[in-house]
């Protein structure tokens, strides 16, 4: 699938990289939103650890979008700045539903995420906490 279409955002475009945990049907949606979204299974190895993937998304500038609440921990030891993550949580369930809520919770959050931050978004509303932890 690769990178398509960027949202500019402020100064930046952003980038969304798509851990394996997250539906490619999200992609395809987000796409649709006009946000850039690269799924990691079309850059690195499906078992790659996730030091990897954090990795390749800092030294490429992606947003990280997973389920994974490991991100955040490794983040919390390492003390870095980047590369920002947006968490998913797990009442997020409808294709649709969610990438309405995901697309609008990143452009709202796209200047915290480009600096460094974590971004949670659920049903109910999206947090942010910048980094580092």
């Amino acid at each position: 699938m690769g990178s398509r279409r960027k949202r500019r955002v402020g100064s930046a475009c952003m980038k969304i990289l798509l851990d394996m945990n997250i539906p490619q049907s999200y992609a395809n949606l987000l796409l649709q939103q006009g946000i850039s979204v690269t799924l990691w299974r079309d850059v690195g190895a499906i078992n790659a650890p996730d030091t990897e993937i954090m990795n390749y998304a800092r030294d490429n500038d992606y947003v990280v979008m997973t389920c994974d609440l490991d991100f955040s921990a490794i983040l919390s030891v390492t003390k870095d700045k980047k590369p920002s993550i947006a968490q998913i949580r797990a009442s997020v369930q409808k294709s649709e539903q969610a990438t309405a809520l995901i697309s609008a919770a990143l452009v709202r959050h796209a200047d915290e995420l480009e600096v460094g931050a974590i971004l949670s978004i659920d049903l109910k509303n999206s947090r942010i906490r910048f980094l580092p932890l």
